[in-house]
Protein backbone atom coordinates (compact mmCIF):
# COMPACT_ATOMS: atom_id res chain seq x y z
CA UNK A 1 0.00 0.00 0.00
CA UNK A 2 1.44 3.39 -1.19
CA UNK A 3 -1.02 5.64 0.00
CA UNK A 4 1.26 7.97 1.99
CA UNK A 5 4.21 7.04 -0.54
CA UNK A 6 4.22 10.63 -1.78
CA UNK A 7 4.20 14.17 -0.02
CA UNK A 8 0.54 15.52 0.01
CA UNK A 9 -2.90 16.31 1.47
CA UNK A 10 -2.19 15.74 5.12
CA UNK A 11 1.94 14.46 5.36
CA UNK A 12 4.20 17.57 3.73
CA UNK A 13 6.89 14.59 3.28
CA UNK A 14 6.83 11.05 1.55
CA UNK A 15 6.31 8.83 4.62
CA UNK A 16 7.20 5.25 2.73
CA UNK A 17 4.90 1.70 2.20
CA UNK A 18 3.89 -0.73 3.68
CA UNK A 19 3.76 -4.43 2.68
CA UNK A 20 2.46 -7.29 3.74
CA UNK A 21 4.52 -10.22 5.11
CA UNK A 22 4.37 -13.75 5.22
CA UNK A 23 2.95 -15.28 8.07
CA UNK A 24 5.10 -15.13 11.46
CA UNK A 25 4.45 -17.79 13.55
CA UNK A 26 5.00 -18.09 17.48
CA UNK A 27 8.42 -19.63 17.22
CA UNK A 28 9.95 -16.72 14.76
CA UNK A 29 9.01 -14.68 17.49
CA UNK A 30 10.48 -16.33 20.12
CA UNK A 31 13.84 -15.18 19.81
CA UNK A 32 12.95 -11.25 19.87
CA UNK A 33 10.00 -12.21 22.95
CA UNK A 34 11.98 -15.01 25.10
CA UNK A 35 10.11 -13.99 28.08
CA UNK A 36 6.40 -14.69 26.44
CA UNK A 37 5.15 -18.51 26.90
CA UNK A 38 4.75 -20.11 23.75
CA UNK A 39 0.71 -20.26 23.95
CA UNK A 40 0.45 -16.94 24.26
CA UNK A 41 3.02 -16.17 21.59
CA UNK A 42 1.20 -18.84 19.15
CA UNK A 43 -2.49 -17.32 20.02
CA UNK A 44 -0.84 -13.49 19.08
CA UNK A 45 0.40 -14.69 15.76
CA UNK A 46 -2.43 -16.48 15.23
CA UNK A 47 -4.68 -13.57 15.29
CA UNK A 48 -2.52 -11.00 13.69
CA UNK A 49 -1.71 -9.68 10.40
CA UNK A 50 1.98 -9.34 9.83
CA UNK A 51 3.15 -5.93 8.00
CA UNK A 52 6.49 -4.29 7.05
CA UNK A 53 6.54 -0.59 6.61
CA UNK A 54 9.63 1.07 4.86
CA UNK A 55 10.69 5.15 4.96
CA UNK A 56 13.18 5.70 2.69
CA UNK A 57 17.01 6.03 4.19
CA UNK A 58 18.15 9.17 2.37
CA UNK A 59 22.06 9.51 1.65
CA UNK A 60 24.41 10.42 4.31
CA UNK A 61 27.83 11.12 3.78
CA UNK A 62 28.55 8.68 6.77
CA UNK A 63 26.73 5.92 5.47
CA UNK A 64 29.13 3.27 4.01
CA UNK A 65 30.52 -0.09 3.62
CA UNK A 66 34.23 -0.88 4.02
CA UNK A 67 36.25 -3.42 4.46
CA UNK A 68 38.38 -3.65 8.03
CA UNK A 69 41.55 -4.11 7.99
CA UNK A 70 41.03 -7.71 9.06
CA UNK A 71 39.26 -8.23 6.06
CA UNK A 72 35.97 -8.21 7.65
CA UNK A 73 33.11 -5.93 5.60
CA UNK A 74 32.05 -3.00 8.01
CA UNK A 75 29.09 -1.11 7.40
CA UNK A 76 28.17 2.55 9.46
CA UNK A 77 25.18 3.33 9.40
CA UNK A 78 22.98 6.19 11.23
CA UNK A 79 19.05 6.06 10.86
CA UNK A 80 17.99 8.81 9.26
CA UNK A 81 14.42 10.42 8.16
CA UNK A 82 12.44 9.08 11.40
CA UNK A 83 9.94 11.89 11.62
CA UNK A 84 8.36 10.71 8.83
CA UNK A 85 8.99 6.89 9.28
CA UNK A 86 6.81 7.88 13.47
CA UNK A 87 3.94 9.63 11.22
CA UNK A 88 4.02 6.22 9.13
CA UNK A 89 3.50 3.94 12.09
CA UNK A 90 1.33 5.99 13.42
CA UNK A 91 -1.29 6.48 10.25
CA UNK A 92 -0.27 2.76 9.77
CA UNK A 93 -1.80 2.01 13.48
CA UNK A 94 -4.85 3.62 12.94
CA UNK A 95 -6.05 2.27 10.29
CA UNK A 96 -5.13 -1.54 11.44
CA UNK A 97 -7.29 -0.46 15.03
CA UNK A 98 -9.98 0.64 12.81
CA UNK A 99 -9.68 -2.83 10.55
CA UNK A 100 -10.01 -5.05 14.03
CA UNK A 101 -7.04 -5.03 15.53
CA UNK A 102 -6.92 -3.59 18.81
CA UNK A 103 -3.43 -4.33 19.96
CA UNK A 104 -0.25 -3.17 18.01
CA UNK A 105 3.44 -4.58 18.32
CA UNK A 106 6.35 -3.34 16.57
CA UNK A 107 9.72 -4.38 16.28
CA UNK A 108 12.43 -1.84 15.11
CA UNK A 109 14.65 -3.66 12.64
CA UNK A 110 18.32 -2.57 12.31
CA UNK A 111 20.91 -2.71 9.70
CA UNK A 112 21.37 -6.62 10.80
CA UNK A 113 17.77 -7.03 8.59
CA UNK A 114 18.76 -4.66 5.42
CA UNK A 115 18.19 -6.32 2.28
CA UNK A 116 17.91 -3.65 -0.48
CA UNK A 117 21.42 -1.87 0.16
CA UNK A 118 22.07 0.62 -2.09
CA UNK A 119 23.98 3.62 -2.96
CA UNK A 120 27.74 2.11 -1.86
CA UNK A 121 29.58 3.45 -5.73
CA UNK A 122 29.10 7.00 -6.75
CA UNK A 123 27.51 7.88 -10.15
CA UNK A 124 28.87 11.22 -11.92
CA UNK A 125 30.48 12.85 -14.19
CA UNK A 126 33.58 14.08 -12.42
CA UNK A 127 36.01 11.18 -11.52
CA UNK A 128 37.29 12.86 -8.75
CA UNK A 129 33.71 12.80 -6.96
CA UNK A 130 32.30 9.74 -8.35
CA UNK A 131 33.18 6.24 -9.40
CA UNK A 132 31.03 5.62 -11.89
CA UNK A 133 29.35 7.54 -15.83
CA UNK A 134 26.01 7.94 -15.97
CA UNK A 135 26.69 4.79 -17.91
CA UNK A 136 27.35 2.71 -14.82
CA UNK A 137 31.15 2.22 -16.44
CA UNK A 138 33.74 2.80 -13.73
CA UNK A 139 36.02 5.84 -14.39
CA UNK A 140 39.02 4.21 -13.54
CA UNK A 141 39.11 0.88 -14.42
CA UNK A 142 38.22 -0.30 -18.27
CA UNK A 143 35.64 -2.70 -18.89
CA UNK A 144 33.97 -2.66 -15.52
CA UNK A 145 30.64 -1.62 -15.06
CA UNK A 146 28.84 -1.50 -12.28
CA UNK A 147 24.73 -2.41 -12.81
CA UNK A 148 22.88 -3.34 -9.03
CA UNK A 149 22.04 -0.67 -6.82
CA UNK A 150 25.11 -0.25 -5.70
CA UNK A 151 24.93 3.55 -7.70
CA UNK A 152 21.24 4.40 -7.02
CA UNK A 153 21.17 7.28 -3.83
CA UNK A 154 18.69 4.84 -2.21
CA UNK A 155 16.17 2.14 -2.58
CA UNK A 156 13.27 5.04 -2.38
CA UNK A 157 11.95 2.83 0.44
CA UNK A 158 10.90 0.53 -2.30
CA UNK A 159 12.28 -3.35 -3.62
CA UNK A 160 14.89 -1.82 -6.10
CA UNK A 161 14.73 -5.08 -7.89
CA UNK A 162 12.56 -3.85 -10.91
CA UNK A 163 14.97 -0.51 -11.60
CA UNK A 164 18.39 -2.78 -10.91
CA UNK A 165 16.88 -4.72 -14.06
CA UNK A 166 15.99 -2.12 -16.16
CA UNK A 167 19.29 -0.15 -15.79
CA UNK A 168 21.19 -3.41 -16.51
CA UNK A 169 18.93 -3.16 -19.70
CA UNK A 170 19.69 0.40 -20.23
CA UNK A 171 23.38 0.29 -19.89
CA UNK A 172 23.71 -3.18 -22.24
CA UNK A 173 21.66 -0.81 -24.76
CA UNK A 174 23.39 2.21 -24.66
CA UNK A 175 27.11 0.33 -23.93
CA UNK A 176 26.33 -1.98 -27.10
CA UNK A 177 27.22 -4.59 -24.46
CA UNK A 178 24.58 -7.17 -26.35
CA UNK A 179 26.72 -8.05 -28.57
Amino acid sequence: MNDWYVAGPGNPCPLGNLQMLGKIQGPMVKAARPWLPMPVLTYMTNHSIDIYLTTEDLPHPENRVVVGSDGRIIVHWKPNNLVPHRQLVRRVARVVRRAGYPLIFTEKTSIDTNSHQCGTVVMGTDPARSVLDSSCRAHAVDNLWVVDSACFPSSAALNPALTIAANALRVAAVSDLTQ
